[in-house]
């Protein structure tokens, strides 16, 4: 019992907010790319895989776990003398690292596996994400913001679904990209606040110890950024005014998350994310079916 106990927290399955922010642009990017998949009749089209909603959602689940447990392997000896980790199962003993290892490889061949259900494409750029998760735990050595390359790798969710549904080359990808990229800048900035001092001990970095008293300023940046994409999006698909309304609504759970930083209170800033990925999945929803839209 101990032993799941700890499979459990080493892949953050009883935390399952990464799941969800990776999960809700997979969902998204499902949405447009679905759409234009319907609309595509045009002889090189890719097939779609069977059952792509279920690839996607199982995905998110074994790519976050995955990237879970090569983070607390090559972190381990940073997780003692952090506050936030300490208590992690390779911290504090509750696993070996060679169980860890077994783990983080039967997760591997799952996620393989799964990838193998899909077309080339999209097998191709899973296997170069892949190895930009194992690479990103070991960039907090060497890069200044490793929020970026977090972003960079996280953000591939979104080329990967498009490749399923071969729409690939659809309009909307590179501002998708973009914006959700420029997002998890935004709030995995706030994750690191929350850690800054015991960060700076160590000697890893994070984007609020390269930016400083800036922090917050350049995660509204990137917040703007995220928005500004959203925004083209719409313009770009002729969107309704219900698209535009629900992103203003949507830009107020960006100014709660800055009240919640003002009072130190990091990582409620980085989870109230949560709820901007879920109402932009549902703001979408609403404009394609106001337009028509159905599965």
């Amino acid at each position: 019992m101990n032993k799941i106990k700890s499979i459990i927290s080493i892949t953050r399955l009883n935390k399952p907010i990464g799941i969800y922010l990776l999960l809700y642009p997979s969902l998204i990017s499902f949405t447009f790319a679905y759409q234009a998949f319907l609309k595509d009749s045009s002889g090189w089209l890719i097939e779609m895989p069977s059952y792509p909603l279920l690839i996607i959602v199982c995905g998110c689940i074994l790519v976050r776990s995955t990237g879970c447990v090569i983070n607390d392997i090559f972190d381990h000896k940073f997780d003692k003398m952090v506050e936030r980790t300490k208590d992690r199962p390779l911290a504090n003993g509750d696993l070996s690292l060679k169980e860890a290892w077994v783990l983080f490889i039967t997760l591997g061949i799952l996620s393989i596996l799964l990838l193998l259900q899909t077309n080339m494409q999209t097998i191709i750029i899973g296997f170069l994400t892949s190895l930009l998760i194992v690479l990103y735990p070991l960039t907090k050595r060497f890069l200044l913001g490793p929020q970026f390359f977090l972003a960079i790798t996280f953000s591939a969710c979104i080329p990967i679904v498009f490749s399923m549904l071969g729409q690939l080359d659809n309009s909307v990808v590179t501002l998708l990209y973009i914006g959700n990229a420029a997002w998890i800048v935004s709030y995995d900035s706030y994750y690191a606040m929350s850690d800054a001092e015991d960060d700076i001990k160590i000697g890893i970095n994070s984007t609020p110890l390269w930016w400083k008293d800036k922090t917050i300023f350049l995660i509204n940046v990137f917040k703007i950024i995220f928005l500004v994409c959203l925004v083209l999006i719409g313009l770009m698909r002729s969107f309704s005014p219900v698209w535009f309304i629900g992103l203003i609504c949507i830009s107020f759970f960006f100014w709660h998350q800055n009240k919640l930083a003002e009072n130190k209170k990091f990582l409620e800033a980085f989870k109230n994310n949560n709820y901007v990925g879920l109402s932009l999945f549902i703001l979408l929803q609403i404009e394609l079916t106001l337009s028509g839209f159905t599965y």
